[in-house]
C-alpha cells in the first residue's frame, strides 16, 4: 500500500487565510533581508504553438554564493540543509501536522512557496499521502501550480524533500500555463494520458477540483500518482527508480521523467516542463533561440519512442 495511507486529519491551515499570510511575509522578508529576489528580464520563444517564456537571470552572485558554500560544506561532510530549520523570517504557515510553508529564499517568481517535510524525508523518496494534502491545502487557497523535482537530475537543489507552488498565470500575457494548449491534445488509455506533441516521455492524469476536502483529493491524487509512476516505469520494488518532474493543477497531474540535470549549461527542473526557462545571461538566450525549447526539453528528458 502508498506510504502515508493512516494519515487521516492532520491539516492546521485555516481555509481562507493563507495568501494574506504570503503577503504579510513576504513583506517581512523583504524589509528584513532574508528574501533574495533574483531580478530577471524576459522574452517569449514560440515553438509549436507553445510561447515559452523564457527568463535571463541578470543578477545571479547570491544564489551561487550560496550554492557555493553548500557545495564547500557537502565536501568538508558538513550536511547544509536550509530547511533543518528554515529561517523564521521565511515561514508562511503550519499547513498540516506534517508539513510547513515557507518562502523561497532566491525566488525568481514572486510568492514563491515550498511546502517542507517538518521531519527530514529524502528529495528522492516517493510523495505521500500527507505530501499530497500539504499540497492540495495550499492549492485550495488560490490558483497556482504545484510541482516537484524528484531528485538531482531533476533540478532539485536540496535533500530535504519539498513540493513547490507557484501562482498562476505564469506569464505576464497569453496562456496561464504556456504548455497548456499541448495538453488538449492528450490521448488516454482509460486514466492515464499522454501527450504525443511532446518528443519526450510523458504521462498525465485528470484531477478532481470538486473533492470535497484536502485528504479526500489526496488518495485521489495519490492513486493517479502511482499509476503515472507505474506507465513510465519509474516505480520500483524499493520506491522511485529514476529522476522525474512533477507538476500539477487542480485540473490535472503531469509527470517527465530525466535522464540529466542540464542540456548545453542550461539547467532545467520542472518549470521547464510548464513552458517558462531560464538561462543565464544573453549567450545562453540565443542558444535557447537557436536549439529551441523542444529541443533542450528533450535533451534532459527521455526522448519519445514512436510505436
Amino acid at each position: 500500500m502508498p506510504e502515508g495511507e493512516s494519515f487521516t486529519n492532520g491539516i492546521l491551515l485555516k481555509p481562507g487565510t493563507l495568501w494574506q499570510k504570503v503577503v504579510e511575509r513576504t513583506n517581512h522578508a523583504l524589509k528584513c533581508g532574508a528574501l533574495l529576489t533574483i531580478p530577471t528580464d524576459y522574452e517569449f520563444v514560440e515553438q509549436n504553438g507553445v510561447k515559452f517564456l523564457v527568463r535571463i537571470l541578470s543578477n545571479l552572485d547570491r544564489k551561487y554564493q550560496a550554492k557555493k558554500k553548500q557545495d564547500r560544506d557537502t565536501a568538508t561532510g558538513k550536511d547544509f540543509n536550509p530547511f533543518l530549520p528554515y529561517e523564521e523570517d521565511l515561514f508562511v504557515a503550519d499547513i498540516s501536522d506534517t508539513h510547513v510553508c515557507i518562502l523561497n529564499k532566491f525566488n525568481v517568481v514572486d510568492n514563491h512557496l515550498l511546502i517542507v517535510t517538518r521531519a527530514f524525508e529524502e528529495q528522492e523518496s516517493l510523495l505521500t499521502l500527507p505530501d499530497f494534502a500539504a499540497m492540495w491545502a495550499v492549492l485550495n487557497e488560490f490558483e497556482g501550480l504545484a510541482f516537484y523535482n524528484a531528485g538531482k537530475n531533476a533540478g532539485a537543489s536540496q535533500r530535504h524533500k519539498h513540493l513547490q507552488v507557484v501562482p498562476l498565470p505564469l506569464a505576464p500575457k497569453g496562456e496561464q500555463i504556456p504548455i497548456e494548449p499541448l495538453l488538449a491534445s492528450a490521448k488516454y488509455q482509460d486514466s492515464v494520458g499522454t501527450i504525443p506533441s511532446l518528443p519526450f516521455k510523458n504521462a498525465i492524469a485528470r484531477l478532481d477540483p470538486q473533492l470535497a476536502s484536502p485528504l479526500k483529493a489526496a488518495q485521489a491524487t495519490l492513486e493517479c500518482y502511482y499509476n503515472l509512476l507505474q506507465t513510465l516505469g519509474l516505480l520500483g520494488d524499493r520506491g522511485q527508480v529514476g529522476a522525474y518532474n512533477l507538476l500539477a493543477t487542480p485540473e490535472w497531474m503531469l509527470i517527465v521523467p530525466r535522464s540529466q540535470e542540464s542540456f548545453e549549461a542550461i539547467a532545467v527542473n520542472s518549470l521547464g516542463f510548464a513552458g517558462t526557462l531560464l538561462v543565464r545571461n544573453a549567450e545562453q538566450m540565443q542558444l535557447m533561440k537557436d536549439l529551441r525549447p523542444l529541443k533542450i526539453l528533450t535533451n534532459v528528458a527521455v526522448p519519445a519512442v514512436n510505436v
